[in-house]
């Protein structure tokens, strides 16, 4: 939803890959906002807040959190996006603001975040939300290897071209000049089954592909989003 950027936002996020419309301008290197809310509807992983900025109202997106109405809060570094369609709310903003983080305290709504691997993947209180495995066999390819073989062996995979073969598990389109998906094979490593990669090409949700792109370790992306393991510009094998 998202953080993002030099970049996710997906914000990707991500999603989490909860929205397939949408279009992002680059990272906003911005000031300290202030800013008091009017309305908020919170979904599985984010919340949506309506505010009053310097008189002028707008919608901005931040890791699910409590807010109260009425209250000032303050936030940072920020994506805006375009024609952004939330489809948990089933509403499509024609403008919200993407934002780091979101605090009553103006110190802390400056403070960068650790890590966040995908609008999608961290709340507030820094928790994860659940990625569920999915129970799926995907055979590892000629000359492929397996998620599992991948998370185990990081290293030794840093900076080269692997292929892997799985199953779109969410996909998020049009994020920082990217399409961002996840991947499963069924194979897993102390844990470790989820796969973030990016691509150009278009995917959709449930496909079997088999795709090759460069393994990366500790990516960050700024504003946040940081990848302990990512694979980017992808190519689809048909």
């Amino acid at each position: 939803m998202k953080y993002i950027l030099s970049v996710l936002t997906v914000f990707i996020m991500i999603t989490s890959c909860t929205s397939e419309k949408k279009t992002a301008t680059p990272l906003e290197e911005s000031d300290l906002h202030k800013v008091v809310v009017q309305e908020v509807m919170h979904v599985s992983e984010y919340s949506y807040i309506r505010v009053i900025e310097k008189g002028v109202e707008k919608w901005i997106a931040a890791p699910r959190t409590m807010v109260e109405i009425g209250n000032t809060y303050y936030y940072g570094k920020f994506m805006k996006m375009e024609n952004f369609e939330s489809e948990d709310l089933g509403k499509t903003f024609g403008t919200v603001y993407f934002v780091e983080k979101i605090s009553e305290n103006a110190v802390e709504a400056t403070i960068p975040l650790t890590e966040n691997p995908h609008p999608q993947d961290t709340t507030m209180s820094g928790e994860k939300p659940s990625i569920v495995k999915k129970e799926i066999k995907v055979a590892t390819v000629p000359n492929g290897i397996s998620i599992a073989a991948l998370m185990e062996n990081k290293e030794k995979y840093n900076n080269t071209i692997v292929t892997i073969k799985g199953e779109v598990t969410k996909y998020n389109a049009s994020i920082m000049n990217s399409n961002w998906f996840h991947v499963q094979d069924g194979s897993e490593f102390k844990g470790e089954f989820d796969l973030t990669v990016t691509t150009s090409e278009e995917v959709k949700q449930g496909d079997i592909i088999t795709f090759k792109g460069k393994v990366s370790l500790d990516k960050d992306f700024g504003a946040g989003y940081f990848y302990k393991i990512i694979i980017e510009n992808a190519t689809i094998i048909k």
